[in-house]
């Protein structure tokens, strides 16, 4: 763990979770597995507020526990994890993906189990279904029916799966850990159990739900306190106590990976063959583990006839096309028999290593220019390559391919390697040889990511506390408005409130929004980066 990972960490609980349970978690990040007693006197935090940050990050999946190192009897010792924390960065594409996939309702399900950590699914479908019919027209409702369809369609993609059993974590864990309504929940924490290890899931309980969402009124404020107790005695009437739902991160960066796959494909070939290469991965992407080098082996017959029925194509056509896909430099498709017209298969890892390199390539053109993104490009092809021979391959004057070989060099983005004829290393009989090694590059860039990230973030809060008076006013008299219209104001009199915010105000607070929303944009657009390189690394890893 990096200095800049932690530094990312502790602004996005920051942010989130408020400055206590920052501190706890970054404390928790460098310092490793530590118990209760320890976490509370190394960090001058009450007792009372490190159990309840310890909750929160539990709650989340951000915080393990388990027996100490002493073994069973000891005290029960806590490790962040600083994997998770870097997950909330993805919120927003997670919730996008799901109303891209499963509409409105998908959205509203995975938000609300992303904002409480895990959820049973009565909670989640009456929440779900309350705030939907708030925001239709008097007089409509939603249905829990179809609620509970959504719900059961993103079970059934894997998108969601339940929380480990709590057996699974030990008796000492669940006895010392800071006692909430969520507690049962707990096992969270845990890394989420794969199909074949728990065969419950991605089983659906047998819930009783019938009826509508209700529309909150202005009166309900006031019975919050009694949230957790209702919460509680609906979970008990709808038969599904105990059973808690968490978002699968893993099957959502599948989805992220084969999107990226699908892109690379159309740009480089065309929409057909983005198409039956999509077509591939639709019929494997339940089987598939996110560790695996390669999709399932599908036969061309198969391929035939899952393609969508708007691709009227023949099937001498999409032999071609297959053909077309195997014989390309970049291997994304590869053949691994000749059965039912030949099986073929994608191939992840190549595919990842692909879209990596495509990622460096573009970063060194956009910072160096050119003709260094040129001599980057030979030295990933041609591995080794002493001055001269980079000089003559590259088709570059001499002093200027020396200048950007020192450059790229002094970035760390090529390395010289010595390889000396005689043993007392004469630089007179020494090959220098000048070459890229791509995983380390790639960590390296990685690092500049979590970098920029969290300068982005820092920037943003500091923008919102720069104009935190403008922020609250504008939100004041927005309110206003909205109690206004809802009481049937007349037109004078919200006239007259608008102009509460002078014309400078009103500028200034477009222009403020405006750079706010620049900012996130900006964090979204960097973070599919950052996915790209987490991938291909971890796939190096899994080779």
């Amino acid at each position: 763990m990096t200095a800049q990972e932690v530094r990312l960490c502790g602004l996005l609980l920051q942010e989130h979770f408020g400055e206590v349970v920052e501190r706890i978690g970054t404390h928790l990040l460098r310092g490793g597995a530590q118990n209760l007693r320890t976490i509370a006197n190394e960090t001058n935090t009450p007792l009372d507020l490190v159990k309840k940050s310890l909750c929160v990050l539990v709650q989340h999946g951000a915080c393990e526990f388990g027996s100490g190192r002493r073994g069973p009897g000891s005290p029960v010792e806590y490790r962040a994890s600083c994997e998770r924390v870097l997950r909330v960065l993805r919120y927003p594409r997670y919730i996008y993906t799901a109303k891209t996939l499963y509409g409105d309702t998908g959205e509203l399900i995975v938000e609300e189990v992303l904002q409480r950590g895990h959820m049973t699914m009565s909670n989640t479908v009456k929440t779900v279904a309350d705030r939907l019919t708030h925001n239709m027209e008097e007089g409509r409702s939603m249905e829990y029916s179809e609620v509970v369809s959504a719900f059961s369609k993103l079970v059934e993609t894997h998108f969601l799966q339940r929380c480990p059993p709590v057996a699974e974590m030990g008796t000492a864990a669940t006895s010392t850990t800071p006692a909430t309504p969520s507690t049962p929940a707990a096992p969270a924490s845990t890394s989420p159990p794969t199909a074949e290890s728990n065969p419950d899931c991605y089983k659906l309980p047998h819930v009783t739900l019938i009826g509508r969402g209700k529309r909150r009124r202005s009166s309900d404020d006031s019975e919050e306190q009694r949230g957790g107790k209702k919460a509680k005695m609906d979970s008990e009437s709808c038969g599904d106590e105990g059973i808690y739902w968490l978002v699968n991160f893993e099957r959502f960066h599948q989805h992220f990976r084969d999107q990226a796959i699908i892109s690379a494909v159309a740009s480089k070939l065309d929409q057909t063959s983005s198409e039956i290469v999509r077509t591939m991965l639709r019929m494997s992407e339940v089987t598939t583990t996110q560790t695996a080098a390669y999709t399932q082996p599908l036969s061309a017959n198969e391929i035939f006839r899952s393609l969508p029925p708007n691709y009227s194509i023949s099937r001498p056509i999409l032999d071609q096309y297959l053909s077309l896909l195997v014989d390309d430099p970049m291997e994304f498709v590869g053949k691994s028999g000749d059965s039912g017209g030949g099986m073929y298969v994608v191939n992840l890892q190549r595919a990842l290593a692909n879209l990596a390199r495509a990622t460096l390539e573009s970063v060194v053109q956009e910072r160096f220019g050119s003709r260094s993104a040129r001599i980057f490009r030979l030295l990933l092809r041609k591995r080794h390559l002493e001055q001269k021979q980079v000089e003559d391959f590259a088709m570059i004057p001499a002093k200027e391919a020396k200048d950007m070989l020192y450059t790229l060099l002094s970035e760390n983005l090529v390395q010289l390697q010595e390889i000396p004829k005689t043993p007392d290393h004469a630089p007179s009989r020494t090959f220098y040889l000048y070459t890229v090694n791509q995983l380390p590059t790639a960590r390296l860039l990685l690092q500049h990511c979590y970098k920029t990230v969290a300068n982005l973030i820092e920037r943003r809060l500091f923008e919102t506390k720069e104009n935190k008076r403008l922020l609250e006013k504008s939100q004041r008299i927005e309110a206003i408005l909205a109690s206004l219209q809802a009481s049937g104001a007349e037109p004078e009199q919200l006239t007259e409130v608008e102009e509460m915010i002078t014309a400078p105000e009103r500028q200034q607070l477009e222009a403020l929004r405006h750079h706010i929303n620049k900012l996130d944009s900006t964090e979204n657009q960097v973070d599919e980066t950052v996915f790209l390189l987490e991938s291909y690394i971890f796939s190096t890893k899994t080779k």
